[in-house]
């Protein structure tokens, strides 16, 4: 029998493994070639890459001891949060602080964002699709499974909320299109004639400064209706919004 001794570096520590091969009979044949069944390499189960974020240490070691026996989650650290596919901030209420960290969350990360929240108030739905929330779960209801569930939800595109706040959403929906669009003969799927406009020279190539010039409004005015847009739309940028008004014949 041969012994042979490995050594690998692994975390900084050096770790010894010790193989050990039988012997050859003399005269006998190599072993055959495994099959194509025995070739096979299991690949290993797509992750979500995900970066926790929460107003207090106990609260983000509570979700992250869940995350961490789930194979379906890989959890970054902050250095790597930046590139995670879905950021998830846990909190007690939806307050200025935490509206001023979606808000910062939504420009250093293009990922999708989720809020685990202790006590939703009134008023808050407006600041979590403003700050571009795509999934809402309260803590109550926070178990492992769940915090899995609006995970992939969000990383496959999908939403998640609560019955309650969906209802609130549906109604306000109802109410703009009642109270701000139907004087104006609009819906939110179509455009004005500006938006229509200044999308059309979005999509030749033209930027803020040069629309500006070419439709004789100020940058902060083509920015305002640009982003108006975008947020009427649900899109997620200025590419989204020319994709999403040609597909629908809107320019």
């Amino acid at each position: 029998m041969t012994t042979t001794d490995t050594t690998r570096t692994c975390r900084g520590e050096s770790v010894t493994t010790r193989r050990t091969a039988p012997a050859q009979r003399s005269g006998s044949s190599l072993p055959s070639a495994p099959g194509p069944a025995a070739a096979q390499v299991r690949s290993k189960p797509a992750q979500v890459r995900v970066a926790v974020y929460a107003e207090d240490l106990i609260l983000q070691t509570g979700v992250v001891q869940q995350l961490r026996q789930r194979p379906e989650v890989e959890l970054l650290s902050e250095g790597e949060a930046a590139g995670a596919e879905v950021s998830l901030l846990v909190v007690d209420a939806l307050t200025e602080t935490v509206a001023e960290h979606l808000r910062r969350l939504r420009l250093a990360t293009s990922g999708r964002i989720g809020l685990v929240v202790g006590h939703f108030e009134a008023g808050g739905l407006q600041t979590i699709v403003e700050y571009g929330v795509a999934a809402v779960l309260r803590r109550s209801e926070a178990d492992q499974d769940r915090l899995v569930h609006l995970i992939t939800a969000l990383a496959n595109g999908e939403g998640v909320m609560p019955g309650d706040l969906l209802g609130e959403l549906l109604d306000r929906i109802g109410l703009l299109q009642r109270t701000m669009l139907d004087g104006k003969g609009l819906t939110l799927s179509t455009l004005t004639a500006r938006e229509a406009e200044m999308l059309r020279l979005v999509a030749e190539g033209f930027d803020t400064s040069e629309i500006a010039a070419k439709t004789s409004y100020s940058e902060r005015t083509v920015k305002n209706v640009l982003h108006e847009i975008i947020t009427r739309l649900g899109l997620r940028n200025r590419a989204h919004a020319v994709g999403y008004a040609m597909r629908r014949g809107l320019i």
